[in-house]
């Protein structure tokens, strides 16, 4: 019996993020202005077409699935790369020595250009309202922000966590993720995250904060030809 996480973005776009979706029933996608990330029901013939109508955003179409994902007709892959999964059952969270305030609707462009500079992953104009954000501003400034991103039930995924390179060293987000993480257990939810498997400095922050591996799955990236 296969595992809600080997195939994340299709159980997540047929379960909590739903009422993002478009498309369906052989091929769905994220709404663009929420992300690029698409799935299929299966790899059949009618499946691959459906995919290849999908429509993509600034960061083409993101396959997550446990191996390489073929391109359909029409398609071609941009990027292939291993992506380590990591799943948490418990982190502890002291609170930070500095605020920690929650993101609000006015300040989606400087989450944009936070997450456009230092390229934590995917981020649209909207993906801060897949779920609340947290963050870090000094003199009015954000300067590092964490939320979640993928979710299903029993699931969520701890993801845009980045800082600004001015403003590394001082342990923004490391708290932020941990916030977040807990905030998902208190839930009864399992937290999860996605991480590249060259990023060693990450991987090691998330097992440090109590984040084990629970797979390697690939991340395929699609464009029209």
């Amino acid at each position: 019996m296969t595992h809600p996480l080997d195939r994340p973005v299709w159980n997540a776009l047929t379960s909590g993020w739903a009422k993002f979706a478009i498309g369906g029933p052989k091929a769905i996608q994220l709404a663009p202005e929420y992300g690029p990330f698409a799935a299929t029901v299966d790899r059949s013939t009618d499946s691959m077409a459906a995919l290849a109508q999908c429509v993509p955003g600034e960061h083409d179409l993101w396959i997550v699935e446990t191996d390489d994902f073929p391109p359909p007709p029409g398609m071609t892959v941009v990027t292939r790369a291993p992506v380590v999964q990591m799943v948490a059952s418990d982190v502890s969270a002291s609170p930070p020595d500095f605020e920690v305030v929650a993101l609000q609707e006015a300040d989606a462009p400087e989450m944009l250009a936070l997450a456009r500079l230092t390229r934590p992953g995917p981020f649209t104009v909207a993906t801060h309202r897949l779920a609340p954000f947290i963050g870090v501003k000094r003199d009015g400034r954000l300067v590092a922000m964490a939320g979640e991103r993928m979710k299903m039930p029993g699931l969520s995924e701890l993801s845009g966590v980045c800082t600004h390179p001015d403003y590394r060293g001082n342990g923004y987000g490391d708290a932020l993720s941990r916030i977040i993480t807990r905030r998902i257990l208190d839930r009864g939810e399992t937290a999860f995250l996605h991480a590249y498997e060259g990023n060693a400095v990450a991987i090691a922050l998330y097992h440090a904060m109590g984040y084990v591996h629970r797979r390697t799955v690939t991340l395929t990236v699609l464009k029209p030809s």
